[in-house]
């Protein structure tokens, strides 16, 4: 059951990656992209994490049209994964890619300041 669920998770955020990328036409959608997805064990819901490129208003849209949007989402990913019943989504943001981009440069930092010295 458990590699069930993750198969499903795996299609849930193939699918949704590509209707955020092709089918989306809300503007307050920016450069977002689905990270994980993860889906309750009765997959009557699916929490989707999304990375968005840009600051914190650019995120507070993005999320704001990723909810806004959920119904054609939804319906859209109906039509694609084939399940008995097409989960509720739920968007969360996810820093992790941001978290790493300023973790690396922080490194990079310490490791500049070591060679001047």
């Amino acid at each position: 059951m458990v590699t069930r669920n993750r198969r499903v998770a795996e299609a849930i955020k193939e699918a949704v990656g590509d209707i955020l990328q092709s089918q989306m036409k809300d503007p307050r959608i920016g450069l977002a992209s689905v990270v994980k997805v993860q889906a309750s064990p009765d997959l009557r819901w699916a929490k989707i994490y999304v990375s968005v490129l840009g600051d914190d208003e650019a995120k507070r849209q993005t999320l704001a049209g990723l909810e806004s949007g959920s119904g054609f989402i939804r319906s859209e990913l109906g039509k694609r994964v084939r399940l008995h019943h097409t989960p509720e989504l739920v968007f969360v943001m996810d820093d992790s890619i941001a978290y790493g981009v300023r973790i690396s440069k922080l490194l990079m930092d310490i490791k500049d300041e070591q060679e001047r010295k």
